[in-house]
């Protein structure tokens, strides 16, 4: 999952990328508004987080043109301000949902979880299994066959997008666009060598996550 954060606020910016990060997605940022709406535009994201108060582009009118081209991003915006107008402003603009500041990143990410789970009409948001193996976004914890297995921060990620893609070929292109965070490089090997470091720790004898020639892997949903 990917997430877009606008955020002008370099403190606020680094918290929330850095929360988002630890939660097993993967985050772009954007300092301004104009940024963000040329992000937004070029990017498939499952969820953004939005500040009003932008240099550049406020808030309000990046989202109202995102809204205007059709893109249903679902969007929860950020603001200093806690009026009910404004509230109501940041709602009738096309925003999903609305957060004043100080905030607790733990809300922050039950609501960014709750606008993903909404927009892919997904049952659950914190928690991802397929057969055996399961995985819980909020403690991270791992487990498979009911063995708690410990994961290193980008294999969790790696497993989490298998995870929500179980039985589903995936290339490394879509890998590294929801894992890490740069487009794909031909020539980089760094999906390889995390996955073969997972398959080390959870898929063994390689019946779990499959190599799908010319295309990447597919992790399977059944032992």
């Amino acid at each position: 999952m990917r997430v877009l954060v606008v955020e002008d606020d370099d403190k606020i910016a680094s918290f929330v990328v850095r929360g988002l990060k630890q939660a097993g997605y993967a985050v772009d940022h954007a300092p301004d508004g104009e940024t963000g709406l040329a992000m937004a535009e070029c990017t498939d994201y499952d969820a953004a987080v939005v500040d009003i108060m932008l240099p550049k582009l406020d808030g309000l009118s990046l989202v109202r043109r995102l809204r205007a081209a059709r893109s249903t991003i679902p969007v929860l915006f950020l603001s200093a301000r806690t009026s009910v107008d404004d509230r109501v402003k940041g709602l009738q603009s096309g925003g999903d949902d609305y957060m004043t500041k100080p905030f607790a990143f733990s809300e922050l990410l039950a609501r960014v979880q709750a606008l993903i789970r909404r927009a892919s009409q997904s049952p659950e948001a914190t928690r991802l299994s397929a057969g055996d193996v399961e995985l819980d976004l909020v403690t991270r914890e791992v487990t498979r066959a009911g063995e708690r297995i410990e994961l290193q921060p980008r294999e969790f990620s790696l497993l989490a997008f298998f995870l929500r893609h179980a039985g589903r070929p995936v290339s490394k292109t879509m890998i590294l666009e929801h894992v890490w965070d740069y487009s794909f490089d031909p020539q980089t090997n760094v999906v390889d060598v995390v996955v073969s470091r997972l398959r080390s720790k959870i898929d063994p004898d390689r019946t779990r996550i499959e190599t799908v020639r010319r295309v990447g892997y597919l992790f399977s949903p059944h032992v």
